[in-house]
């Protein structure tokens, strides 16, 4: 199974997250993909994602994380054991994001977003200071990042398998070109 996690603000309507639905179903596994509305707090984000990856062993389960979602998926994969494909991954949140308090919209709907001050704290309780196995991670992470700095990436997931695109951007625009190399990370192929 795939748990795919959205960044800060996104939806599962963000371009990755459709790329590597529409590949798990062109690959005959699109029942094995999950990619939920993440909720603002970060605490009640991973109870959804807990709950999703409930009773999944793993060795089956792996999760793709974009910009937040990286740093849950790394939360996550500490936590369950499983792979974690974190794509430009937020490594400190908890400071970019402070100056995101408040009430905006969400990127692919107008829904409001509410961001609120405590949950800084619930980012930082979250904190992976240190990967344990860095086998288990595959990072993509782009030079070109507007948001978030690639070099904080490479070092934070030092040892893990790393793709570093020279230029793109935070949502890896070309994400259609590494979809297939995502998946297989995943133990997920063409073939199986």
């Amino acid at each position: 199974m795939i748990l795919y996690l959205h960044g800060f603000r996104s939806s599962p309507q963000s371009m990755k997250a459709r790329l590597t639905g529409e590949r798990m179903v062109q690959v005959g596994m699109g029942h094995q993909f999950v990619s939920p509305q993440l909720p603002a707090s970060p605490k009640a984000a991973m109870a959804l994602a807990l709950q999703l990856a409930d009773g999944v062993p793993a060795d089956k389960l792996a999760i793709v994380g974009s910009s937040l979602g990286g740093f849950y998926a790394t939360w996550l994969a500490e936590r369950l054991g499983c792979r974690a494909v974190l794509l430009n991954p937020a490594v400190v949140p908890q400071l970019d994001l402070d100056q995101h308090v408040g009430v905006t919209t969400q990127f692919h709907s107008d829904q409001p977003f509410e961001f609120k001050r405590e949950y800084i704290a619930e980012l930082r309780a979250l904190t992976v200071d240190k990967i344990t196995r860095p086998e288990r991670y595959f990072l993509i992470a782009a030079t070109g990042d507007e948001v978030l700095d690639y070099r904080d990436m490479v070092k934070h997931y030092e040892g893990a398998r790393q793709r570093v695109i020279q230029g793109s951007d935070h949502g890896i625009g070309e994400f259609a070109d590494y979809v297939d190399e995502v998946l297989a990370f995943c133990g997920i192929g063409a073939g199986r």
